[in-house]
């Protein structure tokens, strides 16, 4: 009978104790993805357990009735122990003012932002939500540092610690890998984004080559994308303008035991704008297959498609611009872009300190164009010349990478090798024009004359290492070193008396770019770095084959210096994020305007470029956000000359010395679910051409946003360019004359979108 009583009473003990288990998960209020690494406590408990990779925890609560959630980049919470086991999923909100926000792209590993030694920032889901961007540059100019040139229907081009231009010193990636071939840049690469399926971007200003290769020298942009959702959801939105714009968003996801998926998409449609022959559409598509075999195996499958076929503008000249006469005398011309990436990884934990990854991916891509920048007028005719091209390559290509993690001095080696085989192809056919009294370019005729035929075989093949460790207290160390080889067969189809006369034949060229850097804590959310890397850009393609008889350019390198710090100010209102850089340029590749208003490439002697940049957000009272991040910037060419004319210690054209960017948004506690936010942004005065002797005075933007959030509906105005400002993207000088890109008018996007969430 005693025997009995006693296990009774173990049972019931057994039984009590279960049922003090907490069950659950947590997830990224914003994007409704699971969280892992989480750190769930009971209050006044040192220490709890963290989160999986599904965002489960399960803690034993007996002796507490409340826990505590908590997570770099995120507003911790405090929940009653009833309503946790209530609850079946926890929303973690991001915190919008917090300094030490995860990211990836420094390391390709994640990492807390205060222990990268770079100048780094990020657009958030929450920023992308709130801004609801109808062009990439609508969010990417809110970065320090950066100015994305809005060249109409999503067509664009870069200026990171650069001057604006159209060379191939950015590197664009998707979930780090880069969307385009090394050696085949195209300044227009982000029309092959897809914006619906973005869930945040990563910015690094300044070389990035020791981890990512050639062209990673201004900065390279990672978009993210978006990852299954903990819970079924699906989203719809619409949205249109004052100028015919139209676009609909979808998103549908979930994760259904170890499987996860999501797919996005957007089509956009833009008839009948303020400029006459600027009609677009864009089709993009992503898809992601996620399976979490267990907590050591993730297979990630991925594709994205798109389809865009854009009418194209020219710039306009003095006469024109300042009248406000928004005529386009290119009726025909225009740009279409298909762009298919599929990717597949698999990453194994093998133990707490080893990690790799396997990363096979395939990218076809095809640009066509009757191009506005190629029409050339024959004098004293009415006749013009042109010509219609097309620009395609595949790409073959793996990734793999090994972090392994010592026990001595929280010492880490990450070592990688990549290689792709990127067959590539392009031919351009001369057009005769036709052009009425009026100016118009009004029809063109095809002819048997090819300018351009050729096939280049481009294989890139890279090795790199990052080894981290702590020498001592607060003090953290990253060496990073990375070798790359280009390799370019060379195949011509046409005589060499053609236009693109280059004989066969093959190039290589080939770099080490090394990279040391360090963080010291100064404790209390104040730190600073400093780092040393160097940048490399071999000629692409199009530089080195199209136009010329013999190859001339050579490789453009770029050592850079920087130092900078942060610091958080009290209560967790915000935070100062500030950055110093020196770069000196040797050969650098240049765009250079002709007399009849082409472009050429060119070598420089040097360049030099130094500045400051900043970033500061600021929460003087808890419904309003005060943001503000810009740059001051001189470029300069330190050894120029162009035939007779010597350029030396003159400014870069197209180099704002000031670009900043300026926002405060009221979200009052009184009404949940509302915002409303003023931007201005800034862009000074540049030079028009090297020679210096024309100025642009630059322009002042300025923009409102209002919107409302209630129970899944979601509706907004965003009023861009609030005074109707006339004022040009671009401004160039040249024998041919100026030349003005017209920015945007005065424009109100309006949309409504319906979020449905389940459990």
């Amino acid at each position: 009978m005693k025997q009995c009583c006693l296990l009774i009473i173990a049972c019931i003990a057994a039984l009590s104790s279960r049922a003090q288990q907490i069950y659950g998960r947590v997830a990224d209020a914003q994007t409704r993805e699971a969280l892992p690494g989480v750190t769930v406590r009971l209050c006044h408990a040192p220490s709890g357990c963290t989160t999986n990779s599904a965002g489960r925890y399960e803690l034993n609560a007996a002796s507490a009735d409340s826990i505590i959630i908590s997570f770099t980049g995120y507003i911790s919470q405090r929940i009653p122990v009833e309503q946790a086991q209530k609850r079946s999923v926890i929303y973690l909100q991001p915190s919008a003012t917090n300094l030490n926000e995860i990211i990836v792209s420094s390391s390709r590993e994640q990492q807390p932002r205060t222990t990268a030694p770079i100048a780094i920032s990020t657009v958030s889901s929450q920023q992308l939500n709130e801004a609801k961007p109808v062009t990439l540059d609508q969010v990417l100019n809110k970065v320090s540092g950066v100015y994305m040139v809005d060249l109409g229907n999503e067509q664009h081009t870069m200026a990171i610690r650069q001057p604006i231009g159209y060379k191939s010193l950015f590197l664009y990636l998707e979930d780090g890998i880069p969307i385009r071939t090394i050696g085949d840049f195209n300044h227009n690469a982000l029309i092959e984004i897809n914006m619906a399926a973005l869930r945040n971007i990563e910015v690094i200003r300044g070389p990035a080559s020791s981890l990512y290769g050639s062209e990673a020298v201004g900065g390279a942009v990672n978009f993210i994308t978006s990852a299954p959702t903990l819970v079924p959801t699906a989203k719809l939105q619409l949205e249109g303008s004052n100028w015919g714009y139209r676009r609909a968003d979808f998103n549908i996801s979930s994760t259904v035991k170890k499987l996860g998926f999501v797919v996005s998409g957007y089509y956009a449609n833009q008839h009948n704008g303020y400029m006459d022959h600027s009609d677009f559409h864009k089709l993009a598509l992503t898809g992601k297959l996620v399976y979490q075999a267990n907590e050591k195996n993730k297979w990630t499958n991925a594709i994205s498609y798109i389809d865009y076929k854009t009418d194209q503008t020219g710039g306009l000249d003095s006469a024109h611009f300042f009248a406000r006469d928004y005529k386009n005398f290119q009726t025909f011309t225009y740009r279409e872009v298909n762009a298919l990436r599929i990717r597949s990884t698999w990453e194994h934990t093998w133990n707490n300190t080893n990690h790799t990854s396997f990363t096979a991916f395939f990218r076809n891509n095809r640009i066509g164009q009757n191009p506005f920048y190629a029409i050339k007028d024959v004098r004293g005719t009415p006749k013009a010349g042109g010509q219609i091209n097309s620009d395609g390559f595949n790409s073959y290509g793996i990734i793999i990478q090994h972090k392994k993690q010592f026990g001595w001095k929280q010492a880490a080696l990450i070592a990688g090798l990549s290689m792709d085989y990127s067959p590539a192809s392009f031919w351009a056919d001369y057009i005769d024009i036709t052009k009425d009294a009026a100016g118009y370019y009004r029809s063109y005729i095809k002819t048997d004359s090819s300018l351009t035929d050729y096939n280049v075989g481009l294989l890139n093949s890279a090795a790199y290492t990052q080894f981290e460790f702590v020498p001592l207290t607060r003090l953290k160390v990253v060496a990073a070193l990375r070798y790359d080889r280009m390799d370019y067969n060379f195949v011509n189809h046409l005589t060499p008396s053609a236009y693109t006369g280059a004989p066969s034949e093959r190039n290589n060229f080939n770099a080490l770019t090394p990279k040391l850097g360090l963080t010291y804590d100064l404790g209390r959310d104040h730190g600073i770095y400093a780092n040393y890397s160097v940048g490399f850009a071999p000629p692409n393609i199009s530089e080195l084959y199209t136009g010329v008889k013999v190859p001339v350019l050579k490789p453009a390198t770029y050592y850079n210096c920087e130092a900078g710090g942060w610091m958080a100010f009290a209560k967790g209102k915000g935070y100062v994020d500030l950055s110093l850089y020196y770069m000196k340029g040797s050969n650098e590749i240049i765009s250079v305007r002709e007399a009849d208003g082409s472009y050429v490439n060119r070598n420089t002697g040097e360049t030099s470029h130094k500045g400051i940049e900043w970033n500061i957000k600021y929460t003087p009272i808890r419904s309003l956000f005060f943001r503000t991040s810009g740059t001051y910037a001189l470029h300069e060419f330190k050894a120029y000359e162009d035939g007779a004319k010597v350029y030396t210690d003159n400014q870069m054209n197209g180099a704002p010395k000031w670009i900043t960017n300026t926002e405060l948004t009221w979200k009052p506690s009184f009404l949940a679910g509302f915002r409303i936010g003023a931007e201005w942004q800034h862009i000074g005065d540049y030079y028009m051409d090297p020679a210096n002797t024309s100025k642009y005075g630059g322009y002042d933007l300025f923009n409102a946003r209002v919107g409302y959030e209630w129970k899944g509906f979601e509706c907004w105005v965003n009023a861009m360019n609030l005074g109707d400002r006339l004022y040009a993207t671009t401004a160039e000088k040249s024998a041919y004359g100026k030349t003005y890109r017209v920015g945007p008018r005065q424009t109100f996007n309006i949309g409504i979108a319906y979020t449905f969430t389940g459990k």
